[in-house]
């Protein structure tokens, strides 16, 4: 029996220390917000096609069937279906089915008539999920004249299709403050990526034709590089080479700042889902956070139409144009454009990073440290600056705003990651995701201190029946 009860003791030690050993891999899974895919390898960031733990059922299923997925409010995945059999084998999945009227073959082609309508300036389009509908917005530069033939175009394809007016404009965000100049604007930078030759900077398409030089202050004393590449409208992205020129140095880093000191560090590119939460970062506004709303937006800006781009509710203000969208660490996309602004919200409108990459032929810089002391003229990346005000969410060398260059923003010397800001793995926590793991440490840790008490009494009560004989 003695032995019995001892081998209980230890089992009950063992499950405890189990509990915080497993509670403290979860608090840290959820305080480093690492990306869902596989972890990138120094020189080789990952490039993950989708974050929709549904897209290969969707993909099965096929877009007769189905009409998109997306993350609901629980958290847990949610699937479009046209028929029960289909919401059987979603649910068998492990998701949530909702059984629609619109396939998803039908909205597309609602959509493909809209594109084919004539063009309307001030107006955009995408798919609503959860809605189960194509949603028009028509902004308040859109006359009643152009609301009615858009309206006439929505009721000859159907039901399927649901025109509602917004606030505001669609417009890029072009022209508002730094971080990096040209003649003709001010956008912020991206993302930092390479040929494996050269080092670039990612950003939108509107913000400059090929052969825009860009500059890191106003005066333009400090030049930052050439855009070499340039897809607007249709696409909105573009490629600014670095003035340096150099071969690309090994152990460059690719970090978007989040203010405070801190920045997040990119280990990828994917595409995001609808209820996906995401970031963005720009020189106007600083961070802002949101969700995904749709995906394969079309919008027509007075410069012209582009399609393919990612709808969400993060705002965003004029020179945030070509800033970064990112979420866990994945690079999303680059900002684009949109209505509203940070103080009354908006729509913002991205361009998707993976598509960007695909079509340029670049990939991210690849994560790590970078090289401490960065200076101007130099192949290695930086770390974001302390000031989201005054930089850009990845800052190129020799910018206002990187380590090493004095007279930054205004003060003496910016400092970055290199200079003691810290680089966070991921993005700001949402403590819900803390509870887990926090509650099984706790049980855990009572279960010690209780294990401990009973083996302090029957020791106590083992010394004294042994010792009691002898005490006369």
């Amino acid at each position: 029996m003695r032995h019995a009860r001892r081998n209980l003791q230890r089992l009950a030690r063992l499950a405890a220390v189990g509990g915080l050993v497993c509670g403290g891999l979860m608090v840290s899974n959820a305080m480093a917000s690492e990306p869902s895919g596989p972890h990138a390898m120094a020189g080789e960031p990952s490039v993950q096609s989708s974050a929709d733990p549904m897209a290969d059922l969707v993909s099965r299923l096929g877009t007769s069937r189905t009409a998109g997925s997306w993350t609901g409010a629980d958290g847990r995945p949610v699937v479009a279906v046209t028929d029960e059999d289909a919401a059987a084998e979603v649910r068998r999945a492990g998701a949530r089915a909702e059984v629609v009227r619109y396939s998803m073959s039908r909205l597309r082609s609602a959509a493909e008539e809209l594109r084919e309508a004539p063009r309307v300036s001030g107006t955009a389009w995408a798919v609503d999920y959860a809605s189960n509908k194509v949603v028009v917005h028509a902004d308040s530069t859109v006359s009643a004249a152009d609301w009615s033939r858009m309206s006439d175009v929505a009721e000859r394809i159907g039901g399927s299709v649901h025109m509602e007016r917004t606030a505001g404009a669609f417009t890029t965000r072009l022209n508002g403050a730094l971080p990096i100049f040209s003649r003709d604007g001010r956008c912020s930078a991206g993302f930092n990526v390479t040929d494996g030759k050269d080092t670039f900077i990612l950003t939108a398409g509107h913000c400059g034709p090929v052969g825009t030089t860009w500059f890191g202050d106003r005066r333009g004393e400090q030049l930052v590089g050439t855009t070499i590449g340039s897809t607007f409208p249709g696409n909105d992205f573009s490629l600014v080479r670095y003035e340096n020129g150099e071969t690309l140095a090994p152990g460059g880093a690719n970090i978007v700042d989040i203010g405070g000191g801190r920045g997040v560090q990119i280990n990828g590119a994917a595409d995001p889902v609808v209820g996906q939460r995401v970031f963005r970062s720009g020189s106007t506004s600083g961070f802002h956070d949101g969700k995904v709303t749709a995906l394969n937006a079309t919008v027509n800006y007075p410069e012209g139409t582009v399609t393919g781009l990612i709808e969400t509710t993060v705002c965003a203000e004029p020179g945030d144009s070509g800033g970064p969208l990112i979420s866990e660490g994945l690079a999303i996309g680059v900002t684009s454009g949109g209505n509203g602004d940070c103080t009354t919200g908006g729509v913002t409108f991205f361009q998707p990073a993976t598509k960007a990459l695909e079509a340029l032929g670049v990939r991210l810089l690849a994560g790590g440290a970078p090289p401490a002391g960065g200076t101007e003229g130099t192949g290695g990346q930086t770390a974001a600056p302390a000031d989201p005000s005054a930089a850009a969410g990845a800052v190129p060398p020799g910018v206002p705003g990187s380590p090493g260059v004095p007279g930054t923003a205004g003060q003496p010397g910016s400092s970055g990651a290199a200079n003691g800001s810290k680089a966070a793995p991921g993005i700001p926590v949402n403590f819900q995701t803390l509870g887990p793991g926090l509650g099984v440490i706790l049980v855990s840790l009572l279960g010690l201190v209780a294990s401990h008490w009973i083996r302090s009494a029957k020791d106590r009560q083992n010394y004294w029946s042994y010792y009691s004989q002898s005490w006369g």
